[in-house]
Formats: C-alpha cells, structure tokens, sequence
C-alpha cells in the first residue's frame, strides 16, 4: 500500500465502490482536494456531558446521556455553551485499510464551533481506526454564538491515510528550495534560512498593518449576540458578533482568558499540489493557548503566492501577550498519495478562503 492521504479522485473511487455510504447519497461537491465534508442527519440530540465510547456504541451511551432530542429537518437552534451529538448522514460500509481523522471546516472554527468526531467503540475523538465499519456522529459544543443548523449541513471533514505521510523537517527545507511554501506580505518567498522548522513548519501572527492587513489586526468575539444561521452565506452583520481589534501602538496585544479571537498568521504559506497540510497549535508547554481549530489545508491552497493562515484564538486561565511575528502556531505536511484532479481554489469547488487576508467566516457580509 503506498504510504499518503487520499486525494479527490481516490475518494470518488471509495463511494463509487460502496465503501462510504450515505441517504442521500454522497454529493460530489462534498469532495475536497484531499478531504470529505460529512453532513449533519435530521435528528439531533442535547446531552448532559460529552463522552468517548471506548466500550460502547454511541446509540447506547446517548440512552442513559440526553436530556431530549430534536429535529434537524427544518433547522434548529443549538444553544451557546450546551454539548449536543447528531448523528451524520456519512457512514463506513467497508472495512477500510486507511486510518480515518476528522477536523472542523474552516468556517465552523471561525464561528468558535467546537466539534469532534466519534465512532462507536473508538476511544480517540477526531479518529477512526482502520477496518472500522458502523456509523459516525459528531458532538457539537457553540463557544461564542448560537448557531441554527440543519439536516445536510457540513460542519466537519474527514481524511484518509496509509503508512508515514509526515515530511521531515529537512524534507520541508528541500520543498521549500524547489518551489516555495513560506511568502512575505508582498508575495516574496522568505529565504530558505528564515524558515523555522522543529517537527515542522513554524508560523507567526500578525498583530501589525502590512500590505494584506490594513484595517483592524484581529477580531474579538462580543458576548451576548443573536443567532448564526449557518445556512445563510454573506448575509450576518459581523458588527453584530465581533469587535474589530485595532493595530497595537507597540505591535504587542493581551488576549483575555475565554475570550475568542480571530488573527491572521504573519506570513502566506503556500501548499503544493501533491501536499497536503494540517495546522497545529504551538506546544508551549502548559497549554494556556488554543490557537486553531479547523486545521486540514488541502492541495492548492495559496496559489501561486500564498495566502494568510487564519487563526482561531482562545486563550486559557491566564492572560496572554502575543507580539507581532513571533511564533504561534505549525504546520504539519503530508505526501498525497497522488496529486488530486481538483486542487483548492479549482471554480468546480467552493474554495472560500483562497486569497484571503484577515477574513471572518463566509456568513458575514464583507466588510
């Protein structure tokens, strides 16, 4: 079995071959460059805790857990600070040589939309082992917002994996030598001795105006707002939900604990065509900081000069000071088993994020 992540056409294969199924059927917009979108069902359930079903099937341990279920079919409110379990539309029919891992899509992260996927029997969230058949659910926790959603709607993404995919750090410098992954804000590849590699491709914020980010620095989350229909694109007053963050005097910031905030990353990052990356947080050492949530970036993403990493920041226990530049978060990078047919940014997708610079999720008008 050659070592990588499954790509678009490799995906399509699975359906095709009745290894994924779905009613309705799977739908061919939800296949990524090198990931699944997975829809909610029409039944939803609000749970006292959350739980991993390590001995168990999720169905069994929702029995003794929820405190009422709800339809999805028309939409439904999910409440800020409650933990709900949906069922998806998406199950494994097909023992599968691949290991599965789930993340949150790019605007469910934005919407501080804390989601993990489960599967019965599996002690891990946001992982599915290989050879599992059975169904998949996703639990659903609105940090910041109330959020209306409905049967269909895709808030969370799944990728498949054979064998060491991870590029070494020496293997990212020789990418990087060959055609570019790091830009700076004017579309200027960063020298190879600027990159900073430990386990991967270390990133900055940005907490200072540039070329890309001439209004505010970030976005603070405001506290007691109405509702987030995820259903409706480019139509919410980002007003209405965040407080725009104006450029620090010093280009230093403090993040309040429990707050949620939204940043962009220093440089442009770009990812290949036969990559895949995902981002994940700097290990600080006593994990007062979350700095992302929705991590996969697929093949593509960047085009030919890269695009800002947006950044979904919460801070914990005590307050944080970040400075401009420093280092924030890291991307991992992935082999793709093959390089996909539709890479990110491809008009047959909907690629909402490329080019983008400090951007909230597609459910605000732009601003």
């Amino acid at each position: 079995m050659t070592d990588g992540i499954l790509v678009h056409q490799q995906i399509r294969d699975l359906i095709e071959q009745g290894a994924l199924t779905s009613t309705p059927a799977i739908a061919p917009t939800q296949i990524q460059p090198a990931s699944l979108d997975l829809r909610l069902s029409t039944r939803g359930y609000r749970v006292r805790s959350g739980f991993l079903p390590e001995n168990c099937r999720v169905a069994d341990r929702l029995e003794e857990v929820t405190l009422y279920a709800f339809d999805l079919t028309d939409g439904a409110v999910l409440e800020k600070g409650h933990c709900y379990i949906i069922p998806l539309l998406e199950r494994i029919e097909q023992p599968l040589a691949q290991r599965i891992r789930a993340n949150p899509k790019s605007s469910t992260g934005r919407l501080d939309l804390f989601t993990r996927v489960l599967a019965d029997h599996c002690g891990r969230f946001e992982q599915v082992p290989p050879g599992y058949t059975g169904p998949l659910y996703l639990e659903v926790v609105p940090r910041s917002f109330p959020v209306k959603v409905r049967t269909g709607l895709s808030l969370s993404q799944i990728r498949f994996s054979s064998g060491s995919a991870s590029l070494s750090d020496d293997e990212l410098r020789s990418e990087h030598g060959r055609s570019p992954l790091l830009f700076d804000d004017r579309g200027e590849p960063l020298p190879s001795e600027q990159l900073r590699l430990d386990g991967g491709l270390m990133m900055g914020v940005a907490t200072r105006c540039d070329r890309d980010i001439r209004g505010p620095i970030g976005h603070a989350a405001k506290r007691y707002t109405g509702v987030i229909d995820m259903a409706d694109e480019n139509s919410h007053d980002a007003d209405a939900f965040f407080q725009p963050i104006p450029e620090p005097k010093d280009g230093r910031l403090i993040v309040e604990p429990e707050e949620f905030y939204i940043f962009a990353s220093k440089e442009r990052i770009r990812i290949p065509a036969h990559l895949a990356a995902e981002m994940v947080a700097y290990d600080v050492g006593i994990g007062e900081l979350r700095t992302n949530y929705a991590g996969f970036f697929d093949n593509g993403f960047g085009g030919e000069h890269g695009t800002r990493a947006v950044l979904e920041v919460r801070a914990h226990d005590v307050p944080f000071l970040l400075e401009d530049g420093q280092v924030f978060f890291k991307l991992d990078f992935f082999r793709t088993q093959e390089v996909p047919e539709v890479v990110y940014g491809d008009r047959r997708l909907s690629s909402h994020y490329q080019g983008q610079a400090l951007k909230l999720s597609k459910h605000f008008r732009p601003q």
